[in-house]
């Protein structure tokens, strides 16, 4: 599951992070997903998921300082299913080692997270799951952090399984997808789970939705993998509650297998 929480000082009022927290947490438990990816989360809100979800285990930094300020884009993993093996945080920036840079006239500081994943069922296996949040605002910064990331992803697709999850800012009509999903290498290409589920657009794919429980528009949140796996079902989580909605994007789901 990728789902974008919408960051929890926002003047939301109903619909602010107090007032929805736990539709969202029952939102995950529902689902129940293996691997978690969110976005725009602050600290608080993190722990709110640690001390609510205790099955999961969770790797985050804020993408301010590279501690607990500013957002997260963290990733949570089932205890029971996965060990941690690394970790990495780096920023979309042209100096992407240092935590708060920032580049190429983004409105915001970018970053990704990263982390090697040990199967605990099959301690041979390991996978990368990559989870980021793109520029909402600036069209060369989410160019530059495409290509920055898919350098990154083509390193380690040659060798290991990868899982690649986040709010793009971008639908599949835009570059970005296409420097994301087309690797310069055989076996470095990134499959759309979403797409790979259901080929056909229907023009009721939006994701974000503003609290509005809208459908129709183009998806922005992704969740992509590599030839190691095969989709087996994506889709796009609307799950209401007495007409209320968990966060700002509607999650979205894959379930994948090793081919």
């Amino acid at each position: 599951m990728s789902f974008n929480l919408r960051y929890g000082t926002a003047d939301d009022g109903e619909n602010s992070w107090s007032q929805r927290r736990q539709i969202a947490i029952q939102t995950i438990r529902e689902y129940g997903p293996d691997l978690l990816a969110t976005q725009e989360a602050l600290a608080e809100q993190v722990d709110d998921l640690r001390e609510q979800l205790p099955d999961y285990a969770v790797e985050a930094v804020g993408r301010e300082d590279g501690r607990r300020r500013g957002e997260a884009t963290a990733v949570f993993f089932r205890r029971n299913r996965f060990e941690l093996c690394e970790r990495e945080h780096f920023w979309l920036s042209e100096t992407p080692e240092v935590p708060g840079s920032i580049s190429w006239d983004a409105s915001q500081t970018r970053m990704v997270t990263v982390c090697r994943l040990r199967l605990q069922e099959s301690p041979a296996r390991e996978i990368l799951f990559f989870n980021t949040h793109f520029d909402n605002r600036s069209e060369r910064a989410r160019l530059e952090s495409a290509r920055l990331l898919r350098e990154r992803i083509t390193a380690a697709a040659l060798h290991d399984p990868v899982i690649v999850a986040g709010d793009f800012n971008a639908t599949e009509a835009e570059p970005v997808y296409r420097i994301l999903l087309n690797g310069e290498h055989p076996g470095s290409t990134l499959v759309d789970s979403y797409r790979a589920a259901h080929p056909e657009h229907n023009g009721e794919e939006l994701t974000r939705h503003d609290f509005r429980g809208e459908r129709k528009g183009s998806r922005i949140d992704w969740i992509l993998h590599s030839p190691h796996f095969i989709t087996q079902a994506a889709a796009i989580d609307r799950r209401e509650f007495d007409g209320r909605y968990p966060s700002d994007h509607y999650p979205v789901t894959a379930e994948l297998a090793f081919t």
